[in-house]
């Protein structure tokens, strides 16, 4: 027989198998390939760690597949989301930095830098800058939880992966923080809203980009020559 370690180990691993697998379920039918992703008017590039100012291996490929769909005009335009005092440096300002390195017009380019986690990210999404479609691109151990609460928000969305990008010791700690913290986490919010850890006033720079494209007032091609 079973002691009660084992079982209570079993149990709480299939509690958390059970609870990832719910939160999975909210994302079904709606995550892409890069080649396959539908149009969409935003794409939304949550935020990841940065080091002396420049985006790293997983922030950057995030952002490397944000350019692709605006270069091939399945996006118009990008709001990055994330945390501008993170502890590893200014999350927004290295994306914006790096995607205006790129050629992607800064005008077509709207921050949030209150984007703190994945639910605040989603719900000031739509709380602060409007969105109601989207697209939002990452990995794709994050994209099932970031997928279901853009949804739960309000958002018709669409997750885009991005290349997990990452040495395998990480790849093992995110997929472990994923299930063990982030997944449980997302659960619960997903049932149980709250609002966003910051609430600012609305924001109608989205809006006014998308209008000014619709009228041409923007430069039209998806990122500068």
């Amino acid at each position: 027989m079973l002691g009660a370690i084992p079982l209570l180990v079993l149990g709480s691993a299939s509690a958390l198998a059970l609870v990832s697998s719910r939160v999975a379920a909210e994302a079904q039918g709606r995550m892409y390939e890069l080649g396959d992703a539908p149009p969409a008017p935003v794409v939304i590039v949550p935020g990841a760690r940065v080091k002396e100012g420049r985006p790293m291996r997983i922030l950057r490929s995030r952002l490397d597949v944000a350019i692709a769909l605006m270069e091939q005009g399945r996006a118009r335009a990008v709001l990055v989301s994330g945390d501008a005092r993170g502890t590893s440096g200014d999350e927004i300002d290295a994306m914006i930095t790096y995607l205006v390195a790129r050629g992607v017009n800064r005008e077509r380019i709207v921050a949030d830098p209150y984007g703190l986690d994945t639910y605040d990210t989603a719900r000031r999404a739509v709380t602060t800058y409007g969105v109601r479609r989207a697209a939002i691109v990452t990995q794709a151990f994050h994209l099932p939880r970031a997928v279901a609460l853009c949804g739960r928000a309000g958002i018709d969305i669409v997750g885009v992966r991005a290349p997990d990008a990452m040495r395998v010791r990480t790849r093992i700690r995110n997929l472990a923080r994923e299930f063990v913290l982030s997944r449980p986490k997302a659960f619960l919010e997903l049932r149980f809203p709250r609002d966003p850890a910051v609430s600012t006033p609305p924001d109608d720079r989205l809006a006014e980009i998308l209008a000014d494209l619709e009228h041409g007032r923007v430069a039209a091609a998806p990122v500068d020559s």
